[in-house]
């Protein structure tokens, strides 16, 4: 043996003798010293290995493996015990179901009623009731009567003999229709009983079925389970038992069989290490005691030499940093200023399991380190705020509205007041020039409101360059003003304000130019006060990247302003400036353009012949110069259409075949801006007849408010919108009462981003009804301060026509035979009725300009011949005749006879013309009821004058 054990440590044999050899643990040291060692002179013979457990029993592995052992083993009996008892409750359970299902299903047998109500029921029941048992796990199946007399029973002998027990309580259950479930203790064992009743069809209790299911047969299968069951819990016991050995052997094979010497020589070296480390360690106790301290944590906490065994609080540490020792609390990377260095403490609580209860606390010093992060810090947060001006700085295309988002975005985060200032083209659109401009104060934003700084509006004088002696605007170079006590020259130029600001506080300044495109749009100042550190280098570096980034938004904003002035010029060049003077209708308007950019919406009045006019609302797709254009490209274009007095239906396929043309002129030329899509109504109102003809093109239909103030949307056929083409234009016709209002209006007045088009006609239907006195003035101003939102996204183009009708006496009317003798006859009747209306001055003017209309609707026209004769603010004639051939005026040659009828109509009549209807033609002339003094003779004389000159 003691070869097997005979090497020792010499530094072992110093601390302890070993115990005996039978007493050692065998590990892997016992193993290779058996290999190598000898006994005396000779070899001895090799013995025979023993099997060996690969653990000790009092080793913590072994402990660990017996503990396992006894849980699986109670866990075991536990499992198995709980299987019996649960087998056996659910015997129980399975039997009383059987024994009630068996009784139930004899009771309810017809056969048994019968046999019970019968001489001899016993003869019929007894071989049915052995039948059921036999066929069934029943133990017996006994009918009896309520008297407890048996019918049936297992032994014949105790057939017609009473049931054993008390049965009566049995018996009330059954009167009342409720079976009966027990546990008896019989002959052979506990047995489950059941007691049916049987009863007649009129409710009457005739007997009773009584079954019964020994337990112990249904315990039965639970034994023939049981050995399985342990056999089970065996292999599972020894399956777990194996497991828990290979475990306890790795546990072993982890800690390598170390020794005390070895163990001695791992704890010098984790001491080498923890005071080698650059961190300083503090290991203390429960009780608040210093344990252990490294040396890093001696030299950063400047702790004494007797600083081990005493508590934290009594070795000189700062208040917090010793707080925080004490307090036991965990914590992570907290810095604490401790004897003038920023430390970094990291504390954690020691668990019982690895050695007795205390804390570890971990020193790194971060002084240098938190001065750099500082610093990274302050470049993450300008890099942040950059990142938010770009998403802040230019939402909209509103100078103003930008440079109080440049200050905005700078306060408090980068100063403490930021003004901007630009210069007053720059406000009105302009580009900005060379020459000097007064600049003026255009935003101010601080994180008071008294600040002492010029207000928005005023002219101020910015900051002087020291190196150039120019201004910031200027020279186009910021200017860093760290101490504006110091600022001698910008005290200078503002003495006031500039020692009113320094009273306030303020203390330092940036000034930089807001440079676009290489032009300087103005200057914009950021201002701290005493309680910010002053501005250096860096800030001035981060101010000029600002304000570039805020200039472009600012000069894109200046750009629009100039492009969308130069839009709603043309546009309001375009639209009619005012109303023509008419009297069918009386017609107010209004026209409210978007923020977003001039839009394509327009209308139109145009008087037409006859005591007729003609009313025109469009809309134009898209917002800009092109859409501006476009609507007044239309507009002309309805405007000459309707000078050839053509219908709705045809007025609106004439402008889509010109939208069509339109376009794909545009297209060749690769411009890409369509017209496709515009939208038009037109109609048409007679104030002889009262009536209002419209057709539309994609565009929302009129309202029309009758004069006792209800409101209804006809139904006007809706074409496709101007441009697609491919379907004709339908009309329809509207009587007008007198006072009632026609409302026409474009979509941007009833849709909108935030409104449904169905809810708009809904609120203009509310507005519109019960108000019929009112006049069109007023029905514009109330339909817009209803329906118009505050920042419109469409233009909106509305227009109200209140109509008239004219009166039945005012109007003349005469067919005229296709004779020249009718002529004369026809003038007498035009003397009477002007000289009726009170226009006898008009009269010779008025026969002379219809004998030559009569007389050429009868030489060159065809029947019927009517003329008509209307009475407004002028005076309006009208020849129809059946041909549709319109005669034109020329200049006759002095040799001729004729050829001057029409030239002299052309110089008597304001206007003149002709217009086509579905069954011929109509000339029409105007006279002015109120010329100058003498000027029906003067243009007489003139007349003679011209034929005078011809011949």
């Amino acid at each position: 043996m003691r070869g097997l054990f005979g090497r020792r440590s010499a530094r072992r044999e110093r601390h302890r003798r070993l115990p005996p050899a039978s007493a050692r643990s065998r590990g892997p040291g016992a193993e290779r010293t058996t290999e190598s060692g000898t006994s005396g002179a000779g070899q001895p013979p090799p013995r025979k290995r023993r099997f060996r457990l690969p653990f000790g029993p009092r080793t913590v592995a072994g402990e660990v493996f017996v503990l396992q052992v006894t849980v699986i083993v109670l866990l075991m009996v536990a499992v198995v015990i709980a299987f019996v008892v649960h087998a056996r409750w659910d015997s129980i359970r399975q039997a009383r179901k059987q024994a009630l299902a068996v009784a139930r299903t004899f009771a309810q047998s017809p056969e048994v009623i019968s046999a019970l109500d019968g001489k001899n029921p016993t003869a019929k029941l007894q071989p049915r009731a052995q039948a059921v048992r036999a066929a069934t796990d029943v133990s017996y199946v006994v009918v009896w009567k309520p008297d407890g007399i048996r019918v049936t029973a297992p032994e014949p002998g105790l057939i017609g003999k009473r049931v054993s027990g008390p049965f009566k309580d049995v018996v009330e259950e059954a009167r009342e229709g409720h079976s009966t479930t027990e546990t008896l203790q019989a002959a052979p064992g506990p047995t489950v009983n059941s007691a049916v009743p049987v009863t007649d069809p009129d409710g009457t209790l005739i007997g009773l079925v009584s079954t019964g299911v020994t337990v112990s047969r249904v315990n039965q299968g639970v034994k023939d389970q049981l050995p399985v069951l342990l056999m089970s819990a065996a292999g599972a016991l020894a399956l777990a038992s194996g497991s828990s050995a290979l475990v306890s052997r790795r546990l072993r094979r982890q800690t390598h069989g170390l020794g005390t010497e070895e163990m001695t020589r791992m704890y010098e070296h984790h001491d080498a290490v923890l005071h080698a480390v650059r961190e300083g360690v503090l290991i203390l106790d429960d009780t608040g005691r210093l344990v252990l301290v490294n040396h890093e944590a001696r030299r950063l906490l400047e702790l004494p030499e007797d600083a081990e065994g005493r508590r934290v609080d009594e070795v000189g540490l700062g208040a917090g940093m010793a707080t925080l020792l004490a307090s036991g609390r965990t914590a992570s990377d907290e810095v604490h200023l401790a004897r003038g260095r920023l430390l970094a403490v990291n504390v954690r609580s020691t668990r019982g399991g690895e050695g007795p209860p205390g804390r570890v606390a971990t020193l790194r010093d971060t002084t240098e380190l938190h001065a750099l992060e500082g610093r990274a810090e302050g470049a993450r947060e300008r890099l942040r705020l950059l990142y938010e001006a770009g998403v802040r700085i230019g939402t909209t295309l509103d100078v103003a509205r930008t440079a109080e988002e440049l200050t905005e975005v700078a306060v408090p985060r980068f100063a403490d007041f930021a003004t901007v200032e630009l210069s007053d083209p720059v406000l009105r659109g302009e580009e900005p020039t060379a020459a000097r401009t007064d600049i003026r104060r255009t935003a101010i934003s601080g994180i008071r409101d008294d600040v002492p700084l010029r207000p928005v509006g005023e002219v101020v004088r910015s900051v002087t360059v020291p190196s150039t002696g120019q201004t910031v605007e200027e020279s186009g170079q910021a200017v860093l003003e760290t101490d504006l006590r110091e600022a001698h020259d910008w005290l200078a130029h503002n003495p006031e304000h500039g020692r009113r600001a320094l009273e306030y506080g303020i203390r330092s300044l940036i000034s930089t130019p807001l440079r676009a495109r290489g032009k300087v749009l103005g200057t914009a100042g950021f201002w701290r006060t005493d309680q910010s550190e002053p501005y250096d280098e860096e800030d001035l570096a981060f101010a000029e990247e600002l304000t570039a980034r805020a200039a472009v938004s600012i000069d894109n904003a200046r750009r629009y302003t100039r492009e969308n002035a130069m839009a709603v010029t043309l546009q309001r060049s375009l639209l009619p400036r005012g109303l023509p003077e008419q009297d069918a209708l009386e017609v107010a308007s209004r026209y409210r353009p978007t923020r977003a950019g001039v839009g394509g919406d327009w209308f139109d009045v145009i008087p037409l012949p006859g005591a007729r006019v003609a009313l025109v609302v469009g809309d134009v797709v898209g917002h800009g110069l092109h859409a501006a254009a476009t609507m007044g490209r239309l507009r002309t274009a309805v405007l000459n259409f309707s000078s050839l007095d053509l219908t709705p239906e045809e007025l609106l396929a004439h402008l889509d075949e010109l939208v069509d043309r339109i376009d794909q002129d545009q297209t060749a030329e690769s411009n890409g801006a369509m017209v496709t899509g515009a939208t038009c109504l037109y109609a048409i109102y007679d104030a002889v007849s009262g009536r209002c003809t419209m057709a539309r093109a994609g565009h929302p239909g009129p309202a029309l408010v009758l004069p006792d103030g209800s409101v209804e949307f006809p139904d006007v056929p809706v074409g496709l919108p101007l441009g697609l083409g491919g379907a004709p234009f339908e009309t329809a016709e509207l009587l007008l009462p007198r006072d009632s209002r026609l409302v026409l209006f474009t979509d941007g007045l009833v849709e909108d981003r935030e409104r449904d088009i169905d809810d708009g006609l809904a609120l203009l239907h509310e507005t519109l009804t019960g108000h019929p006195g009112e006049t069109p003035e007023e029905t514009c101003r109330a339909v817009l301060d209803a329906l118009l939102p505050a920042e419109p996204s469409d233009d909106v183009a509305l227009l109200v026509a209140r109509a008239r009708v004219l009166a039945p006496d005012r109007v003349a009317q005469w067919d005229v035979p296709a004779e020249s003798g009718a002529v004369a006859p026809l003038r007498a009747n035009v003397n009477r009725k002007l000289t009726e209306w009170g226009l006898e001055e008009a009269s010779f003017t008025t026969e002379l300009i219809l004998s030559e209309l009569v007389t050429n609707a009868i030489r060159y026209g065809s029947e019927p011949i009517r003329v008509r004769l209307l009475y407004q603010t002028s005076l309006t004639c009208e020849v129809a005749d059946g041909s549709s051939t319109s005669p034109h005026l020329r200049r006759a040659a002095a040799t001729e006879e004729g050829g001057r009828g029409l030239f002299l109509v052309a110089q008597l009549a304001e206007r003149w013309g002709t217009r086509y209807t579905p069954h011929g033609k109509v000339m029409w002339t105007e006279q002015n009821l109120h010329p100058e003094a003498n000027g029906a003779e003067q243009d007489a004389d003139s007349l003679l004058d011209q034929w005078n000159e011809q011949l």
